[in-house]
């Protein structure tokens, strides 16, 4: 890795054929990849048995006026963490911003001031994240597990989420269905 964060602030896309079943067609947003790991928020596939208002009814939060909006599932590290993925217009002291996706925060905070109809303007809510180790994400993006793409915000936000995989390729100007499970190496 030559710069720190160098690939933050762009969506890792799943490659056809990768071998992790917890990432199978996901979009993940990444806002952290530096020389200690990565950390990003799945975006790509839905929690069906929780709602966001169950959540801020977990948390003793009146949901108010934010909508009862499906749960994404963020990654398969620490699933019962909660996570908005949001735009620009909203921060506190856990906000990581990522130039091109906004910015993500774990606070009570975000989720009060979403209830109040004081928060975001556009977020979506997710448990769990995706981490990657030291040089994790490196190895694997050189094992061709992962694309990074352009980070869109339109992704995250105009796109359900069982659409952002077609969507993030479409953007980048590839069709998926020509691309192969596996390559190989020179």
């Amino acid at each position: 890795m030559t710069d720190a964060n160098y690939l933050a602030g762009r969506l890792l896309v799943a490659m056809p054929g990768m071998g992790d079943p917890n990432f199978h067609r996901s979009v993940t947003a990444l806002y952290v990849h530096d020389q200690r790991g990565a950390f990003g928020i799945g975006i790509g596939h839905l929690r069906a048995e929780i709602t966001f208002h169950d959540v801020l009814r977990e948390l003793d939060i009146e949901p108010g006026l934010s909508p009862d909006v499906p749960i994404h599932h963020g990654g398969p590290v620490q699933t019962g963490a909660g996570f908005v993925a949001h735009s620009d217009d909203w921060e506190d002291e856990t906000t990581i911003r990522a130039a091109g996706l906004g910015g993500v925060s774990s606070s009570h905070r975000v989720l009060r001031a979403i209830a109040s109809g004081e928060g975001p303007k556009n977020w979506l809510f997710a448990l769990g994240y995706a981490g990657w180790g030291e040089g994790q994400l490196d190895d694997e993006m050189r094992q061709h597990g992962w694309f990074a793409a352009d980070g869109r915000p339109e992704i995250l936000f105009d796109h359900p989420a069982e659409k952002r995989w077609e969507a993030v390729w479409a953007e980048e100007g590839i069709d998926p269905a020509l691309l192969v499970a596996q390559t190989g190496n020179a």
